[in-house]
């Protein structure tokens, strides 16, 4: 038994021992253009899943389902997402284009069926290692929780704010024009 005990220790340390080597030589590459490894996407994937799962279990939108709410979401929204996840239109900006890890055109690519805590989570907080920036330093839970509400029913929307959402200019025509 403790043969067996000792072949896991060498196992796990040798692992250890490869991954810092990989580390630490550079044979890892870390620029924005190279496809991660297919077990650092598999670590980050599992350790973000658990943690929104953990942090966000029983989160409910506060924010009611009205014109005036989705279209304050849809509002922030544009200034604040667009850029990377597109308008209505789902076209990727030229900043978008270039992430490491694609940007999700939510106009195609939606939250629809994610649970409101873990919407508000990601917008909140973020997603470390990737473009996703953590907003709740400068937006309010009440801002937060009004995009949230707006990406939660973005495929459904009633007139008045689905006329808001289609005139929310696109990011990649804007960019094309500027030029």
């Amino acid at each position: 038994m403790r043969g067996f005990f000792n072949g896991i220790v060498f196992t796990l340390a040798s692992i250890a021992g490869a991954g810092a080597i990989a580390i630490f030589t550079g044979a890892l590459p870390p620029g924005a253009d190279n496809k991660p490894p297919a077990i650092e996407e598999a670590a980050a994937n599992a350790s973000l899943h658990a943690t929104i799962a953990r942090e966000s279990h029983g989160m409910t939108n506060p924010v009611a389902n009205t014109d005036e709410n989705l279209i304050a979401g849809i509002k922030t929204y544009g200034a604040n997402c667009a850029v990377c996840h597109g308008a209505s239109d789902a076209k990727a900006s030229t900043l978008a284009k270039g992430f490491y890890i694609e940007s999700p055109m939510l106009a195609k690519d939606g939250v629809e069926e994610d649970p409101d805590g873990s919407v508000f989570w990601k917008l909140k907080h973020g997603i470390r290692f990737s473009a996703m920036p953590a907003f709740g330093a400068n937006l309010s839970d009440d801002e937060l929780w009004k995009v949230a509400l707006f990406l939660k029913h973005m495929d459904k929307l009633p007139p008045a704010a689905d006329a808001e959402w289609k005139k929310l200019p696109s990011v990649a025509s804007d960019v094309a024009a500027a030029h």
